[in-house]
């Protein structure tokens, strides 16, 4: 897999992750402190591969 494969499975996988975190009512419930904890997985991956997330970013955490 290329990097360029790499960086665009990413960003589609943190906008997935952001989308269900949205949708999801229950903060507190195990299933989005899981979602949570992707979402910054890929927020430091995305950030270390140069990617400026102002953008892509709608949770803000």
């Amino acid at each position: 897999m290329t990097e360029k494969e790499m960086l665009k499975i990413s960003v589609e996988e943190f906008s997935r992750v952001q989308k269900y975190m949205l949708l999801t009512e229950d903060k507190n419930s195990p299933a989005y402190n899981e979602m949570k904890d992707r979402y910054f997985e890929l927020k430091v991956i995305l950030t270390v591969s140069g990617i400026n997330l102002t953008e892509l970013d709608k949770i803000k955490e």
